[in-house]
């Protein structure tokens, strides 16, 4: 049996969202009881809550919304990295010479604890030139333990541009504390919100069986 790394957020009222974005909030709306035979509870959340895969549609007015992205990207061999906490951003020299030219998936830890409980607005972004070389490299997929591969005051979203200039994927919010660096399969679809510019993930790594 392969081990299994759930690297997704637990979804529940309280979690931490991007300032202004809306809250999660979970309403019980039928309950068992007398009348009732089940439970059915109703939904309010961003489709940036917690672990989550954006769209181009977010950052592209004529992007394509998650709905009808590529999901081959999200299935498959994924590198782990980890990288120096307290970083203002990733940059090259940070992945030079650690990114093999086959690696089609990069995840990134950039918390040596994630902040479950609280919103973090110093986390570590990403800068263009890196999503350039990744790219350069082959890498077709960005996931990062932050919330954005841009800072929070950004008002450019020049890492977001440099993924919309070499049509790449983005995975944010993954959970990376119990996964060492190495080699993994990763499973981390989208809910198929047909017009939406996000979508939350359940995000796993499946350890490589090489026997």
């Amino acid at each position: 049996m392969s081990r299994v790394y759930d690297i997704t957020q637990p979804l529940r009222t309280g979690i931490p969202v991007w300032p202004g974005d809306t809250d999660y909030v979970e309403d019980r709306v039928w309950a068992i009881g007398p009348d009732c035979p089940v439970n059915v509870s109703r939904l309010t959340l961003s489709t940036h809550t917690g672990t989550h895969a954006d769209a181009p549609l977010h950052y592209d007015e004529a992007g394509v919304p998650i709905g009808a992205v590529d999901l081959d990207i999200y299935l498959g061999p994924a590198l782990v990295l980890h990288m120096p906490p307290g970083l203002d951003r990733v940059a090259v020299a940070h992945l030079a010479g650690r990114v093999s030219a086959d690696t089609r998936r990069l995840l990134l830890r950039t918390y040596a604890s994630f902040p479950h409980d609280a919103w973090d607005s110093a986390f570590t972004a990403m800068d263009a030139d890196a999503i350039d070389w990744l790219a350069g490299q082959g890498v077709r997929l960005i996931g990062v333990d932050a919330p954005s591969l841009d800072p929070q005051t950004s008002k450019t979203m020049d890492a977001h541009m440099a993924v919309r200039g070499h049509g790449m994927a983005i995975l944010e919010g993954l959970v990376l504390d119990a996964v060492p660096e190495g080699i993994f399969e990763l499973i981390a679809l989208p809910l198929r919100l047909a017009t939406a510019d996000a979508a939350p993930v359940r995000a796993v790594l499946r350890v490589i069986d090489k026997t």
